[in-house]
């Protein structure tokens, strides 16, 4: 199960992570491309990489993660919109 609905315009993915979702549902995990990350809504969420403190998303920031690179976020208090672009 994934801890996030998603829709797919343009080739972009739009992302969104409720509140309601379970923390152990939120992985260490890694992506098989490369990511930009735009972050539409941060609800008071953070991002953590491998061997890197937490950071609270601000809206509007990027987010470069390299395919393969241990990654999660960390529940906030209100839904976390991303958009995913793919290399």
């Amino acid at each position: 199960m994934i801890p996030y609905t998603q829709q797919i315009n343009d080739g972009k993915i739009l992302r969104t992570f409720t509140p309601d979702v379970e923390s152990n549902e939120l992985k260490w995990h890694q992506d098989l491309k490369d990511r930009k990350v735009t972050i539409l809504e941060d609800g008071g969420w953070s991002f953590q990489m491998e061997d890197k403190l937490p950071n609270k998303l601000q809206t509007a920031e990027q987010i470069w993660i390299p395919k393969l690179a241990w990654h999660r976020v960390i529940k906030g208090h209100k839904d976390l919109i991303v958009e995913i672009e793919e290399y």
